[in-house]
């Protein structure tokens, strides 16, 4: 009886969690930087940085490590490519583009939930900013949005691997903001689509 208990307890933990706050982004699309960012000499790519509030969920902490792996795989060797393209500018006047991802909003079903209530668990979603700061001035040249969403369904129907797909795409769009607004200022996309509802300032 024990353990039929704690599975309760598991799944009810679950459940209230799918009933928590629903994750919206705040726009559809992001402005361009103030700066191309090829004006810049250096790059410094910073770790991916977790919200306080939903650092305390394990299955939170476990999906940041993943995008931060997928942010290695992608986003980093365009950084590393940059830097390497620049030469040996390591004199005063060099100037430092400093790229700091942070994961503002995130709700991530794991596989464990995904298995043991399928759809019942919500959707996983999350919203991650990344501020690009001139490293000398301090001034912010942009801050753009990046949004991404795993539906409950594809999620139950995929064993988590729709929930995964998710960790991956963000990445994606972060690696495209980077190569888009390299030779020009062009803003890009925040993933999310038309029917995605907005969340009102």
């Amino acid at each position: 009886m024990r353990g039929f208990a704690r599975i309760a307890v598991v799944i009810s933990s679950i459940l209230l969690a799918a009933c928590a706050t629903h994750i919206k982004p705040s726009t559809m699309s992001n402005p361009p930087p103030t700066e191309k960012f090829s004006a810049f000499d250096r790059f410094e790519l910073k770790p991916i940085v977790l919200s306080a509030a939903y650092a305390d969920h394990d299955a939170n902490q476990k999906a940041t490590a993943k995008i931060q792996a997928y942010f290695d795989e992608r986003v980093r060797p365009v950084v590393n490519q940059w830097n390497n393209g620049k030469g040996d500018k390591n004199d005063a006047g060099a100037t430092t583009l400093l790229i700091e991802p942070r994961i503002e909003h995130i709700k991530f079903i794991g596989i464990g939930a995904r298995i043991w209530v399928g759809p019942l668990a919500g959707s996983s979603a999350v919203v991650m900013k990344v501020r690009y700061v001139d490293k000398h001035t301090g001034k912010i040249i942009a801050e753009p949005e990046f949004y991404q969403r795993a539906a409950a369904m594809s999620g139950a129907f995929t064993f988590g691997g729709q929930d995964n797909a998710m960790l991956a795409r963000i990445s994606t769009l972060v690696a495209d903001y980077n190569t888009r607004n390299y030779a020009q200022r062009v803003g890009g996309e925040s993933g999310a689509t038309p029917d995605t509802e907005i969340a009102s300032n």
